[in-house]
C-alpha cells in the first residue's frame, strides 16, 4: 500500500476512539517506543505489552493496516519523517521562546497531516453541494462554533448566506425545517457531541445534505454525514487536540470557500466588492 508518510500518524490517531482501553494502551505504548524499528519483532511487542501476538495483528488491522508488518514499516517511516518530529510536549519549565516554537510547530504538523489525509473527491462534493444549496445551516458548539462563524463570514462576502447555530434547541428547530434543497454543515472535533449529532440526524431524515468536519473518520457524526472532511492534530496535554485541530479545520474551510467562489467567479467578485464597500462606508461614516 503506497501512502503519504504524513498520513500515517493521523491514520492511527483517527481510530483510537474506536479501540478498547487495552488496545488503546497498547497502541500508545508502541507509538511512544523510541527504539521502534523494522527490527522490532511481533513477539517483542506482544511480550512488552503482556498481550498475545494475535491481538497485536488484530490491532494493526483495526488501525487499517494489512497486518503487523505493514504497521511496523509504516510507523517506522512516519517516525523518521520531518512531520512526525514537529510536535513536542509542552513542559512546565519551557521558556516563552520554547512555548512559541512548540505551539507553532504543532499547528504546522496539524496542517501538513490534514492536507495529507483530505479526500479530494469528498472536498469537491462538499463544494458542489454548498454552491447549489438553497439554504445553509452551520452547527457547532464551543470552539467549533467559532470555526463555523468564520466560514459563514467568508461565504457572506461572496453573497452566500449561511446561518450559524450553537444552541441545542435552535439546532434541532433548524434541522426540523430543512429539506432536500438545504445543507447542514456540522463541525465537531470528536464527532461524538450529541448536541451536534442529534440535529444532523434529523436534518438528514428531512432530506438535507450533511457535511461533517471532524477529526475522527469512524465517529458517529462521520457515519451520519453524506460528506466527511477529516482534520487531524496531535495536540498536547495542556492545549488538548482541539487547539491545533481548529487551525486545520480553518484551513479546510478556507480552501472550501475558494472552491465555492471559483464556481462563479464573476458573481463572487461582484458580491465581494459590494460587501467590502458596505464595510468601508460604515468605517467612514
Amino acid at each position: 500500500m503506497k501512502q503519504d508518510l504524513r498520513a500515517i500518524g493521523a491514520q492511527i490517531r483517527m481510530r483510537l476512539p474506536q479501540l478498547t482501553p487495552l488496545e488503546r494502551k497498547v497502541v500508545e505504548s508502541i507509538t511512544s517506543k523510541n527504539d521502534f524499528s523494522e527490527q522490532t519483532s511481533l513477539k517483542e511487542v506482544a511480550a512488552e505489552n503482556a498481550v498475545s501476538e494475535a491481538m497485536i495483528v488484530k490491532l494493526a488491522k483495526k488501525l487499517n493496516f494489512t497486518g503487523f508488518r505493514e504497521f511496523r514499516t509504516s510507523l517506522t517511516y512516519y517516525n523518521n519523517s520531518d512531520v512526525a518530529n514537529l510536535h513536542s510536549e509542552i513542559g512546565p519549565d519551557d521558556s516563552s521562546e520554547e512555548l512559541l516554537e512548540k505551539v507553532f510547530r504543532t499547528s504546522i504538523q496539524a496542517i501538513e497531516e490534514t492536507k495529507a489525509i483530505l479526500d479530494i473527491s469528498e472536498f469537491n462534493r462538499a463544494a458542489d453541494i454548498v454552491f447549489k444549496a438553497r439554504h445553509i445551516d452551520l452547527y457547532g458548539v464551543g470552539g467549533s462554533a467559532s470555526v463555523a462563524r468564520d466560514l459563514s463570514h467568508k461565504l457572506l462576502k461572496i453573497g452566500i448566506k449561511a446561518m450559524v447555530h450553537d444552541d441545542a434547541h435552535i439546532m434541532m428547530m433548524s434541522a426540523a425545517i430543512l429539506n432536500d434543497d438545504d445543507v447542514a454543515i456540522a463541525i465537531s472535533h470528536s464527532g461524538m457531541t450529541r448536541t451536534v449529532v442529534d440535529p444532523i440526524r434529523l436534518a438528514a431524515r428531512n432530506g438535507a445534505k450533511v457535511i461533517a468536519i471532524t477529526n475522527y473518520a469512524e465517529s458517529t457524526l462521520a457515519k451520519e454525514a453524506h460528506v466527511v472532511l477529516n482534520s487531524t492534530s496531535q495536540g498536547s496535554h495542556l492545549l488538548g487536540e482541539n487547539a491545533a485541530s481548529r487551525i486545520a479545520q480553518l484551513n479546510i474551510l478556507d480552501a472550501l470557500f475558494v472552491a465555492i467562489a471559483k464556481k462563479d467567479l464573476k458573481k463572487a467578485a461582484l458580491n465581494l466588492n459590494k460587501t467590502q464597500q458596505a464595510v468601508k462606508n460604515l468605517r467612514e461614516y
